[in-house]
């Protein structure tokens, strides 16, 4: 048993501390190596950095990118899971929300809104909108391809704790990416509005095409009423006088009854507003994109430091490796061994 060892066969702590001498002469003795590479590869990451920034983004090997985004609520403390399931189920969503993993039975209105920002079809509209497919000149499968390209772009968030849906895009063009946003939300309400999520949404709408219309019916009664009483005014014969108070008297009981139908109808519209005022509507856009003017990335100082230390770490690794190589080139057994296993 040697001087530096114990009983039982481990170093002592002599040995450690040479092996740390060691290593760190290793250090010293290719530090020139090291440091060049370290400094090279941070002079190089910092010129592609500077060029990057220098360079017009579409031909930039590393653009700025920018994400404008919007809010939504989504409410689903009101919602009815089986009548958002009848709702899915006769829309023909709920065979494809199914397929998509989302539960059907169990659905909510937020798990619905993420599931159609990623669909298909929403995915598609977004393309034929703005002719992605060209834009991005696309020639191979162009609608796979296209959905592709856009998922990696398009973000679709949600916060439980607020109920606030968040939908992303990114692209170099700030201008270009707030029109896809703006795009991508009227999508959305449109959808939310045409499976009639909303009941109270689609009554006071109703309400206000009837009363729109039966105010117009009242103006045309009272417009009649005035012709007619224009043509008593006007001298007509004795004759034609009973068959014209017969159509004023039939049409000002018409609209009477059109008064009555119209105080009913606008009775019903301001308690429907009065009850929508005290309740969270399903679907309610809280912040319209606008168009950035900071970039959400790339960190380029960011980049400069993770490249530089990589740069080290691989310079003190070759470090190890060369003085390794030239220790075993060294050893007339090593070198042996290695010719023998050629």
């Amino acid at each position: 048993m040697s001087d530096n060892e114990l009983p039982d066969g481990s170093a002592t702590p002599a040995d450690d501390e040479i092996s740390l001498i060691d290593l760190f002469a290793v250090l010293l003795k290719y530090k020139k190596m090291i440091i060049g590479i370290t400094v090279t590869a941070a002079v190089g990451i910092l010129f592609f950095s500077i060029l990057s920034l220098k360079l017009p983004a579409d031909k930039s090997p590393l653009p700025n990118k920018y994400t404008p985004s919007v809010s939504m609520l989504i409410n689903d403390t009101t919602s009815s899971q089986s009548g958002l399931s009848s709702v899915l189920s006769s829309s023909g969503l709920g065979s494809l929300a199914s397929m998509a993993g989302v539960n059907v039975g169990g659905s909510s209105y937020s798990s619905l809104a993420v599931y159609l920002a990623g669909s298909n079809s929403f995915l598609d509209s977004v393309v034929d909108k703005f002719d992605l497919i060209k834009k991005w000149k696309i020639e191979r499968s162009p609608r796979a391809t296209s959905r592709k390209i856009l998922e990696k772009k398009i973000a679709a968030d949600y916060d439980e704790d607020s109920g606030v849906f968040t939908l992303s895009f990114t692209d170099i063009d700030p201008d270009f990416a707030q029109k896809v946003v703006n795009f991508s939300v009227d999508y959305m309400e449109n959808m939310f509005n045409k499976l009639g999520l909303d009941q109270n949404k689609i009554k006071k709408e109703n309400l206000e095409k009837n009363i729109e219309a039966t105010y117009k019916e009242i103006l045309k009664l009272q417009k009649q009423t005035q012709d007619l009483a224009s043509s008593v005014a006007g001298g007509h014969s004795a004759w034609s006088i009973p068959t014209i108070t017969t159509e004023t008297t039939k049409i000002e009981m018409e609209l009477a009854a059109q008064k009555q139908v119209f105080t009913s109808l606008k009775t019903q519209y301001e308690l429907l507003k009065v009850e929508m005022s005290s309740q969270t509507p399903i679907f309610q856009i809280l912040e319209r994109p606008e168009i950035p003017d900071m970039k959400s990335q790339p960190s380029r100082g960011k980049l400069c430091i993770i490249v530089t230390f990589a740069a080290f770490f691989i310079a003190v690794f070759l470090a190890f490796l060369r003085n390794a190589w030239n220790t075993v080139k060294k050893d007339p057994e090593a070198m042996a061994k290695l010719k023998t296993k050629k």
